[in-house]
């Protein structure tokens, strides 16, 4: 089974590896749907698809302006999971809406699935009960950016890429960091060794982070056409190419 999600807000799913894919229609067909409001310029896209590994029929999606839905039925019946996220740019009645969230980038722990990691727009949201509910955490220099990813084996580790908040999408001050949590998100630390001097203008996407099998190998790419790795969990980041076109994503085979 996989599935593949759009923009604007489609979810499909293959049944033959892909070789032909069905508009999953329970969730397209969502009166909420219409509330879905897309991020800037774009339409509502599902840019985050999460299978459990200890239930295939168990998938969380992260919708631009549309929050986080789940199904426990393979796509058959779905519902919105964005209990506790707040949506700072929405009237104050309206914050805790969850049709009204914008989750960037929603990831999963491998070894324990309950435990899920959101960049949202407004701050970092993590679950420990299965996206059931949500607990904000703020971090520095910024809470805001698109990309997350979370160790396969450590639910408390996680890494982001923090970004100036809607005025200019860059590095904070200039400065090009990676921000990693090992404690769940009490406190972080602010890793830069072997990354671009200030000032900087690398914007990494939501895609453009990415952690291998073993939690300790990292590459991350940017839109200014750098891409680089870590062997140390992102102690210590190389530089592999520094002109390649922007880049959207990044992944380990």
């Amino acid at each position: 089974m996989l599935w593949a999600g759009t923009i604007p807000g489609g979810l499909f799913r293959s049944d033959d590896h892909g070789d032909s894919w069905v508009l999953n229609r329970a969730l397209w067909d969502r009166p909420e749907r219409a509330e879905w409001g897309g991020g800037g310029y774009d339409a509502p896209g599902i840019h985050s698809v999460m299978v459990d590994p200890r239930d295939s029929r168990h998938v969380t999606v992260g919708i631009s302006c549309g929050g986080v839905w789940q199904t426990a039925d393979g796509g058959a019946t779905w519902r919105v999971t964005a209990d506790g996220m707040e949506a700072d740019y929405m009237p104050p009645e309206r914050r805790g809406e969850p049709n009204a969230q914008d989750p960037h980038r929603v990831v999963q722990c491998a070894a324990n699935p309950d435990v899920l990691w959101t960049q949202h727009h407004c701050a970092i949201f993590r679950s420990t009960d299965g996206a059931e509910h949500w607990r904000r955490i703020e971090a520095q220099p910024s809470s805001f950016g698109f990309a997350v990813a979370v160790h396969p084996h450590e639910p408390d580790t996680a890494w982001f890429v923090p970004a100036v908040k809607d005025a200019c999408r860059i590095p904070v001050d200039g400065r090009f960091v990676v921000t990693r949590t090992r404690d769940g998100g009490r406190s972080f630390e602010s890793l830069s060794n072997g990354l671009p001097s200030a000032p900087a203008y690398d914007l990494v996407y939501r895609h453009g982070l990415a952690v291998d099998d073993s939690g300790t190998r990292l590459a991350m790419a940017s839109t200014t056409g750098g891409l680089w790795t870590s062997g140390d969990g992102g102690d210590n980041w190389q530089m592999v190419s520094a002109h390649l076109p922007p880049v959207y994503c990044v992944s380990f085979g």
